[in-house]
């Protein structure tokens, strides 16, 4: 609707949590791909580290049901296992045709009883969250190399991802960067800071 979504406090922190893990992120949404642009504008803008995205072919008249294709393609076609998923109440649904278990799925908002058996709820935030997150054995670091792919740290306005197509219509957005095609009157970018580690890989 034009305006920009606030970023609840510490989601930023829980996410580079499991990066600093060796997991692969995966962002996933009902939005179509139309809007990839700013979708990533906005994840680069808050400093979410980099990752997977994946968003509806177009306009979705259900979302949910994208969503739970699009995973289900990745479990059983990529054999890629989640360890970890959040959400709001309605992808309960989602991670529950998953066959996730209540303990991996981790949902923002107040507990009801319909759903507290299903999920974690995470009523006191994300700060508090990343607290316990750091002494469970839940997060223990990902014993193979499963990240190479993917340059650590966060998104780039600098640059435009590449999409890849698969199967049933899975879109997907690699946060592989690769360098903007020359142009006869560049447009300035936006002012972002960038880690240490990422400019010094942009100068080679």
């Amino acid at each position: 609707v034009g305006s920009d979504p606030k970023v609840r406090a510490g989601a930023v922190d829980v996410v580079r949590h499991w990066q600093d893990l060796g997991y692969l992120i995966i962002y996933i949404t009902g939005r179509p791909d139309m809007q990839k642009q700013r979708v990533v504008s906005w994840l680069s803008q808050h400093n979410f580290p980099q990752g997977m995205i994946f968003f509806s072919d177009g306009l979705a008249h259900d979302p949910l049901r994208q969503k739970t294709i699009f995973l289900r393609n990745l479990t059983q076609e990529c054999h890629i296992k989640i360890c970890a998923a959040y959400g709001s109440m309605k992808d309960i649904s989602v991670y529950n045709v998953l066959a996730l278990s209540p303990s991996q799925i981790y949902i923002v908002g107040r507990s009801t009883k319909k759903y507290q058996a299903q999920c974690q709820f995470l009523s006191e935030g994300y700060a508090a969250h990343l607290a316990s997150l750091e002494f469970s054995l839940h997060s223990r670091p990902k014993k193979n190399n499963s990240r190479m792919i993917l340059r650590k740290g966060s998104f780039g306005l600098h640059s435009q991802p590449e999409f890849l197509r698969k199967r049933n219509h899975l879109r997907r957005t690699m946060s592989v960067q690769q360098p903007d095609p020359p142009s006869s009157n560049p447009k300035p970018e936006r002012a972002q800071s960038q880690p240490e580690s990422d400019k010094d890989h942009d100068r080679h």
